[in-house]
């Protein structure tokens, strides 16, 4: 039985890293990153909104992201950002770090798959989508969205269209046990990059890089523009790729990044 998300049973759960962190649970709405946004005017402090169901989802360079209730947790969380905004191309990243560590924790073996994705045996298991907006006090507020597939029921996968990874044995933990422990990690390495920035945790990201050492290619859409082989990423967020002509490094933007064909 899926176990109904409560702001309070959340709060009750979390760390003393989340303990600032208001709570808020929604039934239905459209976009939660796009909610937040709207709202960054009127936050005084970070605010975490979870959608039992998301009707226009987003992920990065505009793709939908799907969701349906008990199957997926989606969840965004408005962060003021202390550091420079030429910090913030590595942000994605410390999330993936924080997300994927919580996740192997719980006894679920994921990796990372650059910038921004999270994958169980190969397929994704798990989207980022981080936005920033200005608020009219000056402030910069990191609006950070995830998306973790629980269950994969067939007609979900089939509006997906792609295969995609699930993880029963979270879907049988109390929901809110598992945002509790999400929201602790996420907030402990938020407050981390705030003063450090990414170069704390590109070894962590490393240690977890899905495709080290493979050939891939670098795409815009659906043009490859880059092929090499993936070393990994640099202090700031960059992937390393390893060319004919030597080691480059690609800021993510809105490329993507595919295995190579053989």
């Amino acid at each position: 039985m899926t176990t109904t998300l409560s702001c309070a049973a959340i709060a009750a759960r979390c760390a003393s890293s989340a303990s600032h962190i208001a709570v808020e649970v929604v039934a239905e709405t459209g976009s939660t990153n796009a909610d937040l946004l709207a709202r960054v005017d009127s936050l005084r402090s970070p605010l975490l909104l979870i959608a039992e169901r998301q009707t226009a989802g987003r992920g990065r360079a505009g793709r939908s992201w799907l969701s349906e209730p008990g199957a997926t947790l989606t969840f965004s969380l408005a962060w003021p950002c202390r550091g420079p905004l030429q910090r913030m191309a590595g942000l994605p990243l410390a999330v993936g770090v924080a997300l994927a560590e919580t996740i192997n924790s719980l006894g679920v073996p994921v990796r990372l798959k650059w910038p921004n994705d999270l994958l169980r045996d190969g397929s994704k298991l798990a989207g980022i989508l981080v936005e920033t907006q200005s608020a009219a006090d000056g402030t910069i507020w990191a609006v950070i969205g995830a998306g973790i597939n629980l269950l994969m029921p067939d007609a979900l996968e089939a509006q997906i269209g792609r295969a995609v990874a699930a993880a029963p044995w979270l879907a049988q933990m109390d929901r809110n046990e598992l945002m509790a422990a999400l929201l602790s990690r996420l907030a402990a390495v938020l407050a981390e990059f705030d003063d450090t920035g990414f170069a704390a945790f590109s070894e962590r990201w490393n240690a977890l890089h899905a495709w080290q050492g493979l050939d891939v290619a670098i795409h815009d859409r659906d043009q490859s523009l880059r092929q090499g082989r993936a070393m990994g990423v640099d202090d700031s967020g960059c992937l390393l790729l390893d060319t004919a002509s030597g080691r480059v490094a690609i800021l993510s933007g809105d490329v993507s990044l595919k295995l190579a064909a053989p």
